[in-house]
């Protein structure tokens, strides 16, 4: 008899959207205290400045407002695992939209608040089975939302790695989405039953082929925190620093995540 198809994960669209919230509020906080010297510091992404990446997790949000925009999709024909793989093709344009931003918003404190009311204003006109027309496919509006909490968490974590003692906090729905979402969107890429990887407090999930584990301790498992993954994840962190330093535990012959990562580039 063949495996039972796992059923995808699913979220609380209220809860999502507060966490969206949440986290671009401790993202406005911080950006209230930055100094033109620390809004010109250079981040881990490529030549980004510090302004550059506030202005771009503005567009965490002003991108559902641009895909409301645009006619509806006829039918839904992605999911939301899908958007992990799709994101890259947009890179070149990303970066661009994001500095342009920068560059016509000096008054970042007021761009974000702008940001935030739209997005706020759009959550409420629009119900969450409304489709959008994503990169990865058409989407519905309230699992489009989870994958913001990507966005925000990963380039909280960027600010916090580009500005010392900065310390953003990460909401713990947002950080828990995220962690979920990249976590399930493994198993996608590396699908099998042989490793399992531990996320906790957040995530567990089945990968990597070879003999299907059913009971007991697994012979292959992967351990670590919710910020390692997400840094693993999205290629912050390479799979044999964070292997060395002890930030992951590994255990099996089937343990070795690193010809999987990152999902995200």
């Amino acid at each position: 008899m063949p495996p039972a198809k796992k059923r995808a994960r699913s979220y609380d669209p209220a809860r999502t959207r507060a966490a969206v919230l949440a986290q671009f509020g401790h993202v406005r906080e911080a950006v209230r205290t930055l100094t033109p010297e620390q809004l010109a510091l250079p981040t881990r992404l490529g030549d980004w400045t510090v302004r550059e990446l506030v202005a771009h997790c503005g567009m965490a949000l002003t991108a559902v407002d641009r895909l409301l925009d645009e006619p509806e999709p006829a039918r839904q024909d992605a999911r939301l695992l899908d958007w992990p793989f799709a994101i890259a093709a947009d890179a070149d344009t990303i970066a661009g939209t994001a500095r342009r931003l920068a560059a016509d918003h000096p008054d970042l404190d007021a761009h974000l608040a702008d940001v935030e009311r739209r997005f706020t204003a759009r959550l409420d006109a629009h119900p969450g089975g409304r489709l959008l027309p994503t990169g990865a496919g058409a989407l519905p509006l309230a699992d489009y939302l989870v994958t913001r909490t990507v966005e925000l968490v990963v380039h909280t974590d960027d600010l916090n790695a580009a500005v010392p003692g900065l310390g953003i906090p990460h909401d713990r729905q947002a950080l828990a989405a995220c962690t979920r979402l990249l976590a399930d969107a493994l198993a996608v890429k590396a699908p099998g039953g042989s490793t399992e990887v531990r996320i906790p407090p957040y995530a567990v999930v089945q990968c990597v082929e070879g003999p299907r584990h059913t009971r007991g301790t697994p012979p292959n498992v992967v351990e670590t925190d919710p910020l390692t993954w997400i840094r693993l994840a999205t290629g912050r962190t390479a799979w044999p620093d964070a292997v060395a330093d002890a930030r992951v535990g590994a255990s099996g012959e089937r343990a070795d995540l690193g010809p999987y990562l990152p999902l995200l580039t």
